[in-house]
């Protein structure tokens, strides 16, 4: 955990794994891994804060200091979310980022694949914050074209842009084989590629599947998790066996499965859990969802 002062600012997925955010006013960032194995344990403070907004890489603190509701998806109060979304390209008010992107197709479970895009230099990591258990590239282009592309196939496969979180959570199980995924994303590439209305601009790419098994450790874990719901002063410790997208397994100290959707650990203040604390979150057994935990 991060040293008191550093406030959370949820999940980031690199390369190399999966991590938590830090931010602080006077010292900037730091990320905290979590690899499986790892022993989490914390203590949340007595609010939840905005985290202000993310521009050029780097968190520009909430003017208004707001605070957050404990159990919201977002970490942002409803302003920053709006500067946010302002310059976005998730929201389409960016149209000249000269970068290339990708266009992907993920496969969350049988019947349950979306399509999207992705700045090429991400090197597919925009797939493991989404939690896709596997993927397959389309093609590359120029960010107008790859957004026509995505319009293409919603228009014309009946391929959405995105689903429900809680949605893909619930469809994890059970985990069927990459090979079945590997087939329905065939499938689908070689629909898609056959379109007429692809952008001459896109450079259609041969479909060679991705699986994140050995990333997410899924098999891991079973069916039944109950997930954490945070408050002030509430405690959550144990070790981590699995992770995909922001949610990560942990098994606590007195051996109960639990789930921690990291993206609302964001805006709190976590100190370190003493030794031989225990988990006194409570813990329910239905999903939550809003309209920010799209995609």
């Amino acid at each position: 955990m991060a040293p008191p002062g550093w406030l959370c600012a949820g999940p980031r997925w690199s390369a190399d794994g999966p991590a938590l955010l830090w931010l602080h006013p006077g010292h900037g960032e730091r990320r905290s891994p979590l690899p499986a194995g790892r022993r989490l344990g914390f203590v949340a403070g007595d609010r939840r804060h905005c985290v202000g907004v993310r521009r050029a890489g780097r968190y520009t603190p909430c003017p208004a200091g707001a605070e957050v509701p404990a159990g919201a998806v977002s970490a942002q109060c409803a302003e920053c979310a709006r500067l946010d979304r302002s310059h976005s390209v998730a929201a389409d008010t960016i149209a000249d980022d000269p970068r290339p992107y990708d266009v992907y197709l993920a496969w969350f479970a049988p019947g349950l694949v979306k399509a999207g895009i992705t700045a090429t230099g991400r090197q597919g990591v925009r797939l493991l914050e989404q939690a896709a258990l596997s993927y397959a590239l389309l093609g590359r282009g120029p960010l107008m074209a790859a957004r026509r592309t995505e319009a293409v196939l919603g228009a014309a496969l009946g391929v959405p842009d995105r689903f429900p979180y809680a949605a893909k959570r619930a469809a994890r199980h059970p985990l069927a084989p990459p090979g079945e995924r590997a087939a329905e994303l065939a499938a689908l590439h070689e629909r898609a590629r056959a379109l007429p209305g692809l952008p001459e601009s896109l450079e259609v790419l041969p479909c060679a599947p991705v699986h994140h098994d050995d990333v997410f450790h899924l098999d891991r874990v079973g069916p039944r998790h109950g997930i954490v719901d945070l408050a002030p002063g509430c405690a959550v410790v144990g070790h981590v066996v699995a992770a995909a997208g922001p949610d990560v397994y942990l098994e606590t100290t007195d051996g109960r499965p639990v789930l921690v959707d990291t993206r609302r650990l964001a805006g709190w203040e976590l100190a370190a859990a003493p030794p031989g604390a225990r988990t006194t979150a409570a813990v329910s057994a239905a999903e939550r969802d809003g309209p920010e935990g799209l995609f």
